[in-house]
């Protein structure tokens, strides 16, 4: 399944599909949640609120 599938079955409320860009995305979340060196944990759960925001509300 190419990106846009993925994204799309996301989009429309297919979990796995959601969990699938989640985990593709992780090390970039993860990445952006460092700060000084330490991962901030709430950080990173926010990020992941506005990964799945964005999903829903991208616009085919």
């Amino acid at each position: 399944m190419n990106f846009k599938e993925l994204l799309l079955q996301a989009k429309f409320g297919d979990r796995t599909a959601t969990t699938e860009l989640l985990m593709l995305y992780q090390p970039l979340l993860l990445k952006e949640s460092i700060i000084d060196g330490i991962l901030d944990e709430d950080l990173y759960q926010e990020l992941c609120i506005v990964f799945m925001r964005c999903i829903d509300r991208f616009d085919p």
